[in-house]
């Protein structure tokens, strides 16, 4: 967020589960069907498309056969992982606190919530970051989970500014969203995988068609290694996958998609901070200077450097 804690715009406990043994040559060896969807993504790589039409039809073709493939991606994860990663996500965002599980940070128009500081409008408030905090509630609906008697899924955010939520943001509704979002921290943790997950498509499909190899390539990569797999999905919960036309500056974005583009062939972790920071450093530039972005650059730069050691930090 958008404070001198490094996040996007102005400004991870878990539920229990059977420990999975990740380490098994089965994991490591792709089925014939896992790779016969790679074999996919490579010939779509090699089909000439233009124009809106056939880039429509080019996202249509990854999202019948990848989600194959990304289940059995996601199936070497342990439950261990699971944790690490969103005690890690959770430690980004808010210092693992739990006032930070809800927060609305000056210069906002919108309520933070989560370990991945998930977006939520007020109702008839749009702006130009993608809005996930609704996402989050279905997903969690379908995993079971129980929402507050107040909550329901569509609701807008119950606040209407941030001078509202300073002066709410100790009622018993706040408390309850804060204990309530304590209490579902794993299934948070598989949601922002699944958001990295679902990344991929789209990211592919915006991407030029001769940097479309690239980017899958640095993407499985990286997602092999408990370092570069958190780098993916903290990134993304942290600036976006790129391809939303409205998170541009002066037409560059800076999300996931555009720092795989500029890792070039090295698919390091060491390579995704270098170009993370690259592009947080553009985006400053770019930015309108009544924004004073720079303002949060340290932080964004000692956060994505954090990657290459997450333990450590």
């Amino acid at each position: 967020m958008e404070t001198t804690r490094p996040r996007e715009r102005e400004k991870p406990g878990s539920e229990e589960k059977s420990e999975e043994n990740v380490s098994q040559p089965a994991v490591k060896k792709d089925p014939s069907w896992v790779k016969e969807d790679r074999q996919n993504l490579q010939n779509i790589f090699s089909v000439k498309t233009s124009g809106s039409f056939l880039s429509r039809l080019f996202a249509c073709s990854l999202l019948c056969f990848f989600p194959a493939f990304c289940d059995a991606w996601a199936l070497s994860l342990s439950s261990s992982q699971l944790q690490w990663i969103g005690q890690k996500l959770w430690e980004n965002e808010s210092g693992g606190q739990l006032r930070g599980l809800v927060e609305w940070n000056a210069g906002e128009d919108f309520l933070s919530l989560g370990i991945g500081h998930f977006i939520w409008y007020p109702k008839g408030r749009r702006g130009p970051f993608e809005e996930s905090f609704p996402e989050l509630l279905e997903f969690l609906v379908r995993k079971g989970v129980r929402l507050p008697r107040w909550l329901a899924v569509g609701d807008p955010c119950p606040w209407n500014s941030r001078q509202e939520w300073l002066k709410e943001k100790e009622s018993p509704k706040a408390q309850e969203l804060r204990s309530w979002l304590a209490h579902t921290v794993g299934l948070q943790t598989e949601f922002a995988i699944e958001r990295l997950r679902r990344s991929l498509p789209k990211m592919l499909a915006a991407a030029p068609e001769g940097l479309r190899p690239r980017i899958e390539r640095n993407f499985f990569s990286l997602s092999q290694t408990p370092e570069g797999l958190f780098a993916l999905v903290d990134y993304v919960n942290f600036k976006g996958d790129g391809t939303l036309p409205t998170e541009r500056y002066r037409g560059e974005g800076w999300g996931l998609l555009q720092v795989l583009e500029a890792m070039g062939d090295d698919s390091s972790v060491r390579s995704f901070c270098q170009a993370a920071q690259a592009v947080l450093r553009r985006r400053v530039r770019n930015a309108p200077p009544e924004r004073h972005e720079e303002r949060w650059l340290t932080g964004w730069l000692h956060r994505v450097s954090c990657y290459r050691n997450p333990a450590a930090k």
